[in-house]
């Protein structure tokens, strides 16, 4: 694909807006019938990609992650894997806290699988979300978690090359500048993500419109669903895709829904045509991290 055309045909997703309760079996059960609802009762057509929020098999709570971490390949990995095959989709897996026992370390994980059920992607949160904002939310992940140390970008099929982050990593615009740029090329980001209601009305649209406007490709959030009966943590909801104008054009509310979105081919070349900031960058007065090989991203 070209840097102008990185989408190779229009891809058809659906966001599933969830909660996650304290029952890891149960949270794995509403998952699977929400992803068959959403495959079985498409507005848009077949279903090519499916996307979940993160930790949504598991509370998000930094007293609880080792609680319930496992290793990969483990439960709900296999659970996720059959279910890609199942109904013959990509699917992005939320997040999930993952053991490694080579550290006895735990991390905030993104699996994504093809249609075969197969891993093709593995994110481990990069940024730890530690704030303490006054009158507002203290949270600070690094009681219990560890930060992923690359960037993460993998071939979608032939659809083209994608990158993955996980919430706070969309407050850092390098991960997806590293997707987005040569040789990368990736025609989105999607973002696994459980901002709060006080940073989601902040800066959620904020972000991910900024992302998609950046870099001139699609940018796809999806938060778990608020749970007002629910005392712990509570997320802002608001599952969205922007397109590389940075126009919102498919959003959930907070509670638990199904989005649907078609991703154009036809918008990335129109987006970086009219404006073509990735041909004007000017790394003679500004290093490109990119190209010269500094940026470390995953590989299976």
């Amino acid at each position: 694909m070209s840097v102008l055309n990185p989408l190779s045909k229009n891809l058809k997703v659906a966001l599933i807006q969830i909660a996650a309760g304290a029952d890891k079996a149960a949270n794995l059960q509403k998952t699977g019938q929400f992803i068959t609802k959403a495959v079985s009762n498409s507005t848009i057509g077949k279903i090519d990609l499916v996307m979940l929020p993160e930790c949504f098999n598991s509370p998000y709570a930094v007293d609880q992650f080792r609680n319930y971490a496992e290793v990969i390949p483990g439960e709900t990995t296999e659970f996720l894997s059959g279910l890609a095959k199942q109904h013959g989709i990509y699917l992005i897996g939320g997040s999930i806290p993952e053991l490694d026992k080579s550290d006895d370390k735990i991390y905030n994980t993104s699996l994504t699988f093809n249609p075969q059920g197969e891993i093709i992607a593995k994110h481990r949160k990069v940024h730890l979300f530690d704030i303490d904002i006054p009158n507002g939310i203290t949270f600070k992940e690094s009681i219990s978690l560890s930060g992923g140390d690359k960037a993460s970008v993998f071939k979608l099929g032939d659809y083209g090359n994608v990158g993955l982050g996980i919430c706070y990593d969309i407050r850092f615009p390098e991960l997806a500048s590293i997707a987005a740029r040569s040789p990368n090329n990736s025609f989105a980001m999607f973002y696994p993500g459980a901002f709060n209601t006080t940073t989601g009305p902040l800066h959620w649209h904020l972000l991910a419109r900024s992302r998609a406007v950046d870099n001139q490709v699609f940018t796809i959030l999806c938060s778990p669903a608020r749970d007002v009966n629910n005392g712990g943590y509570q997320a802002y909801g608001h599952s969205l895709v922007a397109d590389p104008q940075g126009n919102i054009i498919a959003e959930a509310g907070e509670g638990e829904e199904i989005v649907y979105a078609e991703l154009d081919q036809e918008l990335i070349p129109k987006a970086r045509t009219g404006i073509p900031v990735n041909f004007q960058r000017r790394f003679d007065v500004y290093p490109d991290y990119v190209s010269e090989g500094k940026a470390k991203v995953s590989d299976l």
